[in-house]
């Protein structure tokens, strides 16, 4: 596709897209107004895609200029069979997405965030690779000739630079991605895999890849090309595999961000002002966001990346736990401990969106409120698969906002609060996080569910860990009540129960 230069209206259009991302990123910041935001990001990608369609459109050159007649006066007419693989390439895509987005269970939207990240970056791999295999299409080399009168394509120094990065961080985005999809889709354990040496063996291949982007500049054979994107494509397995279950919505929204800086990258190579501002927004918003989530487990970026939390975890102890005494509890229990407190605070986790119970538990704090019992629903920054998750749940269920409230504006209020009811959660209301040094979730702000007058705890059974692998001193407290069940099932009943 050959290209055409951008006219002022063409700029403008991109401005405006650009405008309408950063919309989207500020709608999607509050629950109260993600649909706008979203409604937002959907106008300016139509706008951006629309522009670069018409700007863009492949032309065939063997065509007389169109007369004035025809929408393309001036131009080229276009290259109908190609414009035709472009159209189908869009409708399929689309309809992909339309058919995924409908089907797609709330319970499985971090594993499609992951994969939705990989085929962002192996896109920005296959622009890369085609960028270098036909750079005068792209715009991106001259034709140099020789003596003898042979003749020369040479990248221009500065593409060579955009390429490398562009692929490297494309390949990195990929293939981090696909391993994150496999952990959170349970292929593959959500325990750290660590390897021998690691350290050593990623900080060898991150430095080959800098030095082979720098050593491209000055040579552009095809060995080191394709050397930088196979490299790029192991450090991004290396990098997620060792990472534990628990560091996975850093894992998410860092990937997040490396998919935006691939993506911006390639917008250098293809001269599209759009991606570059859309690739900028959403690696920096990532990055902004991995920190913030760093923050809330209290733990630095680089000791995530350099392995998660930890191997060591949680299998022996966990085995061993399950002999010491605790107390079972039933849903006629519950229902009557929480009918006759004034407060009930309720922590969602994981284990709720798996069981599907965010409607069911809509549906028993309304009966509560009904009763004059003040609900209020506690979220940890890290609670679910990736960041936001059980905010999205629970907006789902129609969970009214004022209601939801984050770790450090109601973690106070578990002291004075009679009921504490757990429903699928576990790493974020372990005290081990605050009491035990030697606890691979040490230092991560937790919830002081413990400091409530009872506890209701609904878990499947007393022999599964958090997915930190590690036991939870809570479930042992005397002020505890085990519920074993599904989430589910076991709220339906405390429903049932309530009358």
């Amino acid at each position: 596709m050959e290209q055409v230069t951008i006219n002022p209206w063409a700029a403008l259009a991109y401005l405006v897209a650009g405008v309408c991302f950063i919309l989207a990123l500020r709608g999607l910041s509050s629950p109260t107004s993600s649909q706008r935001g979203n409604r937002f990001g959907m106008i300016g990608m139509t706008i951006a895609v629309v522009t670069t369609l018409v700007t863009h459109y492949p032309r065939d050159i063997d065509s007389k200029v169109s007369d004035a007649s025809s929408i393309f006066y001036g131009l080229p007419a276009p290259d109908l069979v190609t414009a035709t693989q472009i159209l189908a390439a869009i409708g399929v895509g689309a309809a992909i997405g339309i058919i995924t987005a409908r089907r797609i269970a709330m319970t499985a939207m971090p594993q499609l965030v992951a994969a939705f990240h990989s085929l962002v970056g192996l896109a920005a791999v296959l622009v890369a690779g085609a960028a270098f295999l036909n750079p005068l299409a792209f715009g991106i080399a001259k034709v140099l000739v020789s003596e003898v009168g042979q003749p020369t394509t040479l990248i221009f120094a500065q593409s060579r630079i955009e390429m490398g990065l562009g692929v490297a961080i494309g390949a990195i985005t990929f293939s981090g991605s696909v391993i994150a999809f496999l952990k959170l889709n349970g292929n593959m354990g959500g325990k750290p895999i660590m390897l021998p040496g690691r350290h050593v063996i990623n900080l060898a291949v991150l430095a080959g890849i800098l030095g082979l982007v720098a050593y491209f500049t000055q040579d552009q054979s095809p060995w080191v090309f394709w050397t930088i994107t196979g490299l790029s494509f192991a450090i991004g397995f290396l990098l997620i595999i060792p990472i534990g279950g628990a560091d996975m919505p850093v894992v998410v929204s860092m990937l997040n961000s490396y998919s935006g800086w691939a993506a911006a990258a390639m917008g250098f190579t293809l001269h599209n002002t759009a991606m570059i501002i859309t690739g900028a927004l959403v690696g920096s918003s990532g990055a902004i966001l991995s920190y913030i989530m760093c923050r809330a487990m209290n733990r630095s970026f680089i000791s995530v990346i350099a392995g998660g939390f930890g191997g060591e975890s949680g299998g022996g102890a966990a085995a061993a736990a399950t002999d010491r005494p605790w107390k079972r509890g039933s849903a006629e229990d519950a229902a009557f401990l929480m009918s006759q407190a004034e407060q009930v605070i309720i922590v969602p986790g994981y284990g709720m969106a798996v069981a599907q119970a965010q409607h069911v538990l809509r549906e028993m704090a309304d009966k509560l409120k009904e009763e004059g019992v003040r609900v209020k629903y506690a979220i940890h920054p890290v609670a679910g698969r990736m960041p936001g998750h059980m905010n999205v749940l629970l907006a789902e269920a129609n969970v009214p906002y004022d209601e939801v409230f984050e770790l450090e504006d109601i973690n106070s209020e578990f002291a004075q609060t009679d009921v504490a009811f757990i429903i699928g959660a576990n790493d974020v209301v372990n005290p081990a996080a605050k009491t035990d040094k030697s606890s691979p979730i040490y230092g991560m702000p937790v919830f002081d569910v413990n400091k409530a007058k009872t506890v209701l705890f609904i878990k499947r059974s007393m022999g599964g860990v958090g997915y930190a692998g590690v036991d939870n001193d809570v479930f042992y407290q005397d002020n505890t009540m085990m519920l074993l069940a599904d989430a589910k099932k076991m709220v339906e009943e405390i429903v049932k129960a309530l009358g």
